[in-house]
């Protein structure tokens, strides 16, 4: 967090944000462990129940194992279980007695890059599985380029299977010099490295008594020690409105509230906003958080602002501070993760969905895509498939109100929906 955020919220506040949720999601290449490496943590932390338990060990005997197979923990669809990888982003729950977790396990292969956008576009920490046998390969890479593309905070490298390499401190370092050369490029910034053996449970939960060299923490110490408060944006107020209150009863008949979760910033009562698109100006009279009144609201609480001034302000709108406004425009560059089988389409019109606000667009250029193997430009090739990622320009029906990607993932990013369908076809990083 930095001084200027410190500077707006209290100690008490900031320990509050310290300890909030930590989504993480897990990446690697197939068989590098990212499953195994969930089972062992939540069976380590006793975080499965018993009936869990006697299910995964029955799952290990039918397919002829002769351990219990952690990774069935996470792998739940029964065509994961059958081919023995993972197929879709599993999602776990799970907390210590300092914080709470939400962990998306999403594939390794290829093919499936798009459920790794998925898990990862709402995740403050990216754990990145390496096969220490087999170092930085091409799917390395991948990963972390999507991790600097989605503008992941944190990554936490794990270099698994040491049990594999007899727990050699010279692989483990060499493995760190190669990942950190391709993290610089890319602009990942705080990344850490632990050396780990999921199937053994080494430096999991409890340290590792086969590795005495390392004298970091374990994976769990470390995910509860990652500060998550900073990754707010609480420098640029934004308040993306998704429903107006108007309670129809003679007790409430003066009451009008918009309700919504802050995107960025701090509100304070008497604070001078803006509402967008109208461009009028007012303050904040109060801020409710269900039947208590509150003086402040920060990020990611979800409350009702009640303004001064009764004008026009609807689902779609977006409350900002009346000297820090968002940017504003029709014509938006940028990247895109296209996420359907039907390939973009140049001049394609799509519904775009941007905080709680939609209308229609078209695509107007695609600059360039990316070579998800090399990390090359590709120009002059505007067949966007599935899976792939690609620099592009739309055109909306109305204004949308921004800003980049990297200074605010929530008012930064967007979907394209295919209107007749109904479907989600891309996610979007405003550039």
């Amino acid at each position: 967090m930095t001084d200027k955020t410190t500077a707006n919220l209290s100690g008490k506040e900031i320990g509050y944000l310290d300890m909030e949720l930590l989504r993480f999601t897990t990446a690697g290449s197939v068989d590098d462990g990212k499953s195994t490496l969930i089972g062992r943590l939540l069976y380590d932390s006793k975080a499965i129940f018993e009936d869990q338990m006697e299910a995964i060990e029955r799952a290990s005997i039918s397919r002829g194992g002769e351990e219990v197979n952690l990774a069935l923990l996470t792998d739940g669809l029964r065509a994961e279980r059958e081919q023995g990888i993972t197929i879709d982003v599993a999602y776990r729950y799970f907390a210590t007695p300092k914080r709470k977790f939400i962990i998306a396990d999403t594939p390794g292969h290829i093919q499936y890059t798009r459920n790794m956008v998925t898990g990862a576009s709402t995740a403050n920490a990216a754990v990145i599985l390496i096969d220490a046998r087999n170092g930085v390969i091409e799917q390395t890479r991948r990963h972390v380029y999507i991790a600097a593309l989605l503008q992941i905070p944190h990554v936490v490298v794990c270099v698994n299977k040491m049990d594999l390499v007899e727990f050699s401190e010279a692989v483990f370092e060499a493995i760190k010099k190669d990942f950190t050369e391709v993290a610089h490029k890319l602009g990942n910034n705080d990344v850490h490295f632990l050396p780990i053996s999921a199937k053994l449970g080494d430096n999991v939960v409890d340290p590792s008594h086969h590795m005495p060299w390392y004298s970091g923490p374990t994976f769990i110490g470390l995910m509860e020690m990652l500060p998550v408060g900073g990754d707010h944006n609480f420098n640029d107020p934004r308040f993306p409105v998704q429903y107006v209150i108007r309670p129809q009863s003679d007790q409430y008949h003066d009451y009008r509230g918009y309700a919504g979760r802050v995107a960025g910033g701090i509100f304070r009562v008497g604070q001078e906003v803006v509402a967008l698109p109208g461009g009028q100006k007012t303050t904040i009279e109060g801020i409710d958080f269900g039947d208590e009144s509150l003086q402040y609201a920060f990020p990611p609480q979800s409350v009702t602002l009640r303004l001064a001034h009764e004008i026009d302000i609807s689902r779609g709108s977006m409350i900002a501070d009346a000297g820090n406004q968002p940017a504003q425009g029709q014509e938006i560059d940028l990247m895109i993760c296209w996420l359907n089988s039907k390939p973009l389409q140049l001049r394609g019109k799509y519904l775009l969905k941007h905080t709680s606000n939609e209308m229609k667009c078209i695509v107007t250029d695609v600059a360039y895509k990316v070579n998800i193997n090399t990390l090359e430009e590709i120009h002059g090739d505007t067949s966007i498939g599935l899976n792939e990622i690609a620099r592009i320009s739309v055109k909306t029906t109305r204004p949308v109100f921004f800003d980049a990607y990297r200074k605010n993932r929530e008012t930064g990013s967007l979907i394209l929906i295919d209107e007749p369908t109904n479907n989600v076809v891309g996610a979007g990083m405003i550039l």
